[in-house]
């Protein structure tokens, strides 16, 4: 499977330096296949394991407010879409009704850090042929002050894509921030944009879990390691950066898949 990578500035309408964007497109993938790994009992420290995500033990919601992890349906004049506009975080569903799936229901939408400016990742199932379209990505504190906004490129289609951090603007270790992806696809109307919301916490890792990284000889076991002890944003940021570097390495790409099934992004793991 192989992924195209296309790294852009994103044009902003404040005086703030732009953030980056990484668009990922699905490729035809070749006949060549990586070298198995030898066959050992499963571990998160041996090469057979997969990245999965595991929730830390009785979280408390980084904040009172509700997210929303993938955009409700079409709006504000934007076309019907097969999989809608959604942010690559875990959900956790404030109450079940019926059997109404997370895509179509708020709840909490939350993922921790240890980085100071941390890559967010999203699929824009909307393009930039669309006229008079626009989106804006914003990060917030606590006290709902603007640390970073700026205006987003829509792809030139569906993809997955990533927002850094520029060096104006950084995350406090202990501190809670709001994050929003909001997609206008048309400008001219007043009615409500189509959106996604989250929140992000930094954190100081204990020392066992620092331990057991500086002993991982290799990336990828700091990819599991990561996912295993909930930090959501740093796992998937490390194993995004192999699946650009190295886009035609299928093992890698069972580990994406694996990494987003594991907080059930089933249809968006393997665009």
């Amino acid at each position: 499977m192989k992924w195209i990578l296309t790294t852009a500035l994103i044009l902003s309408s404040t005086t703030q330096y732009s953030a980056q964007v990484i668009d990922q497109t699905k490729q035809p993938a070749t006949n060549k296949q990586p070298a198995q790994p030898v066959k050992t009992p499963a571990s998160p420290q041996q090469p057979n394991s997969r990245p999965v995500f595991i929730l830390p033990k009785a979280p408390a919601p980084l904040s009172p407010v509700s997210g929303r992890r993938a955009g409700m349906g079409s709006r504000d004049n934007c076309p019907a879409v097969s999989t809608p506009l959604t942010a690559l975080v875990p959900f956790q569903e404030e109450q079940k009704v019926g059997k109404q799936t997370n895509n179509s229901i708020i709840g909490t939408v939350e993922g921790l850090t240890t980085l100071e400016r941390p890559t967010f990742w999203f699929y824009i199932p909307y393009t930039k042929n669309l006229s008079n379209s626009s989106a804006e990505f914003s990060l917030q504190d606590s006290a709902g002050n603007d640390v970073y906004r700026n205006a987003i490129a829509l792809p030139s289609k569906p993809s997955i894509i990533g927002i850094y951090l520029p060096s104006t603007a950084s995350l406090k270790v202990d501190k809670t921030y709001r994050w929003y992806l909001k997609v206008r696809c048309n400008q001219e109307t007043a009615s409500i944009p189509i959106y996604v919301e989250g929140d992000i916490k930094r954190i100081n890792l204990d020392e066992r879990v620092t331990q057991q990284l500086e002993a991982a000889n290799e990336p990828r076991k700091k990819i599991i390691i990561y996912a295993e002890k909930g930090i959501w944003f740093d796992a998937l940021n490390m194993l995004a950066q192999r699946r650009i570097s190295n886009s035609n390495d299928a093992y890698i790409e069972k580990d994406w898949q694996s990494l987003l099934q594991s907080v059930n992004l089933d249809n968006i793991a393997t665009m």
